[in-house]
Protein backbone atom coordinates (compact mmCIF):
# COMPACT_ATOMS: atom_id res chain seq x y z
CA UNK A 1 0.00 0.00 0.00
CA UNK A 2 1.35 3.37 -1.00
CA UNK A 3 1.48 6.31 1.36
CA UNK A 4 1.32 9.95 0.36
CA UNK A 5 5.13 9.97 0.10
CA UNK A 6 5.91 10.41 -3.58
CA UNK A 7 8.34 8.18 -5.47
CA UNK A 8 11.63 9.10 -7.11
CA UNK A 9 11.82 7.72 -10.64
CA UNK A 10 14.51 7.55 -13.30
CA UNK A 11 13.23 6.78 -16.79
CA UNK A 12 15.34 5.71 -19.74
CA UNK A 13 13.61 7.93 -22.30
CA UNK A 14 15.15 6.76 -25.58
CA UNK A 15 13.84 8.26 -28.81
CA UNK A 16 11.59 11.35 -28.76
CA UNK A 17 9.24 9.30 -30.96
CA UNK A 18 8.13 7.47 -27.82
CA UNK A 19 6.01 10.55 -27.13
CA UNK A 20 3.68 9.73 -30.03
CA UNK A 21 4.16 5.95 -30.32
CA UNK A 22 2.85 3.06 -28.27
CA UNK A 23 5.27 0.32 -27.25
CA UNK A 24 6.31 -1.74 -24.23
CA UNK A 25 8.29 1.15 -22.78
CA UNK A 26 5.53 3.72 -23.03
CA UNK A 27 3.06 1.17 -21.62
CA UNK A 28 5.28 0.91 -18.53
CA UNK A 29 5.33 4.72 -18.22
CA UNK A 30 1.53 4.81 -18.46
CA UNK A 31 1.33 2.18 -15.72
CA UNK A 32 3.51 4.32 -13.42
CA UNK A 33 1.05 7.18 -13.87
CA UNK A 34 -1.76 4.89 -12.68
CA UNK A 35 0.21 3.20 -9.89
CA UNK A 36 1.04 6.12 -7.63
CA UNK A 37 -1.14 8.76 -5.99
CA UNK A 38 -1.27 11.81 -8.22
CA UNK A 39 1.52 14.19 -7.16
CA UNK A 40 0.88 17.82 -6.23
CA UNK A 41 3.83 18.77 -8.44
CA UNK A 42 6.77 17.20 -10.26
CA UNK A 43 10.44 18.08 -10.11
CA UNK A 44 11.95 16.96 -13.41
CA UNK A 45 15.66 16.50 -14.08
CA UNK A 46 16.32 16.00 -17.79
CA UNK A 47 19.45 15.08 -19.71
CA UNK A 48 18.61 17.87 -22.15
CA UNK A 49 19.06 20.96 -19.99
CA UNK A 50 22.78 21.48 -19.45
CA UNK A 51 24.09 24.65 -17.86
CA UNK A 52 27.22 26.12 -16.30
CA UNK A 53 25.37 26.63 -13.01
CA UNK A 54 22.34 25.15 -11.26
CA UNK A 55 19.09 26.57 -12.58
CA UNK A 56 15.42 25.91 -11.99
CA UNK A 57 12.47 26.89 -14.17
CA UNK A 58 10.46 29.52 -12.29
CA UNK A 59 7.81 30.54 -14.82
CA UNK A 60 4.11 29.79 -14.36
CA UNK A 61 3.58 28.63 -17.97
CA UNK A 62 6.61 26.73 -19.28
CA UNK A 63 6.78 26.29 -23.04
CA UNK A 64 7.09 22.89 -24.75
CA UNK A 65 10.58 22.72 -26.25
CA UNK A 66 11.10 20.66 -29.41
CA UNK A 67 14.83 20.22 -28.97
CA UNK A 68 15.50 17.68 -31.72
CA UNK A 69 15.64 17.45 -35.49
CA UNK A 70 14.82 15.05 -38.29
CA UNK A 71 11.55 13.75 -36.86
CA UNK A 72 8.01 13.78 -38.35
CA UNK A 73 5.85 16.93 -38.20
CA UNK A 74 3.48 15.17 -35.78
CA UNK A 75 6.18 15.20 -33.12
CA UNK A 76 6.89 18.91 -33.59
CA UNK A 77 3.15 19.58 -33.37
CA UNK A 78 2.91 17.84 -30.00
CA UNK A 79 2.59 20.14 -27.00
CA UNK A 80 2.51 19.44 -23.28
CA UNK A 81 0.91 22.52 -21.70
CA UNK A 82 1.48 21.66 -18.04
CA UNK A 83 1.70 24.61 -15.65
CA UNK A 84 4.88 25.61 -13.86
CA UNK A 85 5.22 26.30 -10.16
CA UNK A 86 7.10 29.40 -9.02
CA UNK A 87 6.40 28.23 -5.45
CA UNK A 88 8.17 24.90 -5.98
CA UNK A 89 11.04 26.70 -7.70
CA UNK A 90 11.43 28.87 -4.61
CA UNK A 91 11.29 25.79 -2.35
CA UNK A 92 14.11 24.21 -4.36
CA UNK A 93 16.20 27.37 -4.03
CA UNK A 94 15.65 27.12 -0.28
CA UNK A 95 16.52 23.41 -0.04
CA UNK A 96 19.72 23.75 -2.05
CA UNK A 97 21.02 26.80 -0.20
CA UNK A 98 23.62 28.11 0.36
CA UNK A 99 24.31 26.90 -3.20
CA UNK A 100 23.16 29.61 -5.60
CA UNK A 101 20.29 28.41 -7.79
CA UNK A 102 19.38 30.61 -10.75
CA UNK A 103 15.65 31.06 -11.29
CA UNK A 104 15.13 30.73 -15.03
CA UNK A 105 12.30 32.24 -17.06
CA UNK A 106 13.38 31.25 -20.59
CA UNK A 107 13.75 27.45 -20.74
CA UNK A 108 10.57 25.37 -20.31
CA UNK A 109 9.95 21.64 -20.66
CA UNK A 110 12.37 19.87 -22.99
CA UNK A 111 11.66 16.50 -24.59
CA UNK A 112 13.50 14.61 -21.85
CA UNK A 113 10.66 15.72 -19.59
CA UNK A 114 7.55 15.99 -21.71
CA UNK A 115 8.09 12.89 -23.89
CA UNK A 116 7.70 10.67 -20.81
CA UNK A 117 5.18 12.75 -18.87
CA UNK A 118 2.82 12.87 -21.84
CA UNK A 119 2.41 9.12 -21.28
CA UNK A 120 2.34 9.15 -17.47
CA UNK A 121 0.02 12.16 -17.12
CA UNK A 122 -1.53 12.95 -20.53
CA UNK A 123 -3.88 15.55 -19.01
CA UNK A 124 -0.84 17.84 -18.45
CA UNK A 125 -2.49 19.23 -15.31
CA UNK A 126 0.32 18.72 -12.77
CA UNK A 127 2.70 21.65 -12.15
CA UNK A 128 6.24 20.89 -13.31
CA UNK A 129 9.57 22.49 -12.47
CA UNK A 130 12.80 21.51 -14.24
CA UNK A 131 16.23 21.50 -12.62
CA UNK A 132 19.26 21.89 -14.87
CA UNK A 133 22.46 19.83 -14.93
CA UNK A 134 25.58 21.79 -14.02
CA UNK A 135 28.13 20.05 -16.23
CA UNK A 136 31.05 21.70 -14.43
CA UNK A 137 30.45 19.55 -11.35
CA UNK A 138 31.38 15.91 -10.65
CA UNK A 139 29.06 12.96 -10.14
CA UNK A 140 29.15 13.22 -6.34
CA UNK A 141 27.79 16.78 -6.59
CA UNK A 142 24.71 15.58 -8.50
CA UNK A 143 24.13 12.66 -6.13
CA UNK A 144 24.34 15.04 -3.17
CA UNK A 145 21.77 17.41 -4.71
CA UNK A 146 19.41 14.44 -4.91
CA UNK A 147 19.87 13.92 -1.17
CA UNK A 148 19.11 17.56 -0.48
CA UNK A 149 15.94 17.39 -2.57
CA UNK A 150 14.65 14.10 -1.11
CA UNK A 151 12.37 15.81 1.42
CA UNK A 152 10.23 17.13 -1.45
CA UNK A 153 8.80 13.61 -1.66
CA UNK A 154 7.16 14.20 1.75
CA UNK A 155 5.55 17.35 0.37
CA UNK A 156 3.68 15.61 -2.45
CA UNK A 157 6.35 16.26 -5.09
CA UNK A 158 7.41 13.45 -7.40
CA UNK A 159 11.08 13.49 -8.40
CA UNK A 160 11.29 12.39 -12.03
CA UNK A 161 14.64 12.12 -13.79
CA UNK A 162 15.03 11.27 -17.45
CA UNK A 163 18.10 10.12 -19.38
CA UNK A 164 19.73 6.82 -20.37
CA UNK A 165 22.26 4.67 -18.53
CA UNK A 166 23.77 3.71 -21.89
CA UNK A 167 23.61 6.46 -24.52
CA UNK A 168 26.00 6.38 -27.47
CA UNK A 169 24.42 7.91 -30.56
CA UNK A 170 27.53 7.30 -32.68
CA UNK A 171 27.14 3.55 -32.30
CA UNK A 172 23.42 3.25 -33.07
CA UNK A 173 22.57 0.15 -35.08
CA UNK A 174 19.06 -0.87 -36.13
CA UNK A 175 17.77 -4.24 -34.92
CA UNK A 176 20.72 -4.61 -32.54
CA UNK A 177 19.55 -5.66 -29.07
CA UNK A 178 22.67 -4.39 -27.38
CA UNK A 179 26.40 -4.45 -28.02
CA UNK A 180 28.30 -6.66 -25.57
CA UNK A 181 29.89 -3.62 -23.89
CA UNK A 182 26.49 -1.95 -23.54
CA UNK A 183 24.93 -5.07 -22.04
CA UNK A 184 27.78 -5.46 -19.58
CA UNK A 185 27.72 -1.83 -18.43
CA UNK A 186 23.93 -1.74 -18.11
CA UNK A 187 24.07 -4.91 -15.99
CA UNK A 188 26.91 -3.56 -13.82
CA UNK A 189 24.86 -0.47 -13.02
CA UNK A 190 21.62 -2.43 -12.62
CA UNK A 191 23.25 -4.80 -10.13
CA UNK A 192 24.95 -1.98 -8.19
CA UNK A 193 21.62 -0.14 -7.86
CA UNK A 194 19.81 -3.20 -6.53
CA UNK A 195 22.51 -3.88 -3.93
CA UNK A 196 22.45 -0.16 -3.09
CA UNK A 197 26.10 0.30 -3.92
CA UNK A 198 25.56 3.87 -5.05
CA UNK A 199 29.28 4.63 -4.77
CA UNK A 200 29.83 2.21 -7.68
CA UNK A 201 27.13 3.96 -9.71
CA UNK A 202 28.66 7.37 -8.98
CA UNK A 203 32.16 6.09 -9.73
CA UNK A 204 31.02 4.44 -12.97
CA UNK A 205 34.33 5.03 -14.76
CA UNK A 206 35.71 2.06 -12.80
CA UNK A 207 34.05 -0.11 -15.45
CA UNK A 208 36.73 0.93 -17.92
CA UNK A 209 36.14 0.80 -21.66
CA UNK A 210 32.57 -0.43 -21.20
CA UNK A 211 31.88 2.81 -19.32
CA UNK A 212 33.69 4.96 -21.89
CA UNK A 213 31.59 3.51 -24.71
CA UNK A 214 28.32 3.56 -22.74
CA UNK A 215 28.73 7.07 -21.32
CA UNK A 216 30.76 8.99 -23.93
CA UNK A 217 29.21 12.19 -22.55
CA UNK A 218 27.81 12.40 -19.06
CA UNK A 219 24.53 14.30 -19.45
CA UNK A 220 22.27 11.26 -20.00
CA UNK A 221 23.78 9.44 -17.03
CA UNK A 222 23.68 12.21 -14.42
CA UNK A 223 19.88 12.34 -13.92
CA UNK A 224 20.01 8.81 -12.48
CA UNK A 225 22.17 10.07 -9.61
CA UNK A 226 19.49 12.49 -8.39
CA UNK A 227 17.02 9.66 -7.99
CA UNK A 228 19.51 7.44 -6.17
CA UNK A 229 20.40 10.37 -3.92
CA UNK A 230 16.71 10.80 -3.08
CA UNK A 231 16.41 7.23 -1.75
CA UNK A 232 15.85 6.96 1.98
CA UNK A 233 15.43 4.34 4.69
CA UNK A 234 12.34 2.24 4.10
CA UNK A 235 12.30 2.76 0.33
CA UNK A 236 12.11 -0.12 -2.10
CA UNK A 237 14.00 -0.11 -5.41
CA UNK A 238 12.59 -1.76 -8.51
CA UNK A 239 13.85 -1.87 -12.09
CA UNK A 240 11.59 -1.69 -15.13
CA UNK A 241 12.21 -1.63 -18.90
CA UNK A 242 15.61 -3.33 -18.62
CA UNK A 243 16.36 -3.54 -22.30
CA UNK A 244 18.71 -2.08 -24.87
CA UNK A 245 17.54 -0.72 -28.21
CA UNK A 246 19.45 0.26 -31.34
CA UNK A 247 22.57 -1.39 -29.92
CA UNK A 248 23.65 1.45 -27.66
CA UNK A 249 20.61 2.94 -25.88
CA UNK A 250 19.51 1.53 -22.53
CA UNK A 251 15.86 1.92 -21.56
CA UNK A 252 16.57 0.61 -18.04
CA UNK A 253 14.56 2.59 -15.49
CA UNK A 254 14.57 2.82 -11.70
CA UNK A 255 11.58 3.30 -9.40
CA UNK A 256 12.18 4.17 -5.74
CA UNK A 257 8.99 3.90 -3.73
CA UNK A 258 8.39 4.30 0.01
CA UNK A 259 6.97 1.17 1.62
CA UNK A 260 4.70 1.84 4.57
Amino acid sequence: MHTSIQPAIFLGHGSPMNAIEENQFTAAWEELGRKFPKPKAILAISAHWMTANVAVTAMSEPRTIHDFGGFPPALFATNYPAPGSPELAQRIVQLLGPLHVHQDYTWGLDHGTWSVLIKMYPEADIPIVQLSLNLHENTEFHFHLGKQLASLRDEGVMILASGNIVHNLRRLESHNQGFDWAQRFDTHIHDAILREDFAAVTNYTQFGQDAQLSVPTVEHYLPLLYVLGAKREGDQISIINKELVMGSISMTSVVIDHQA
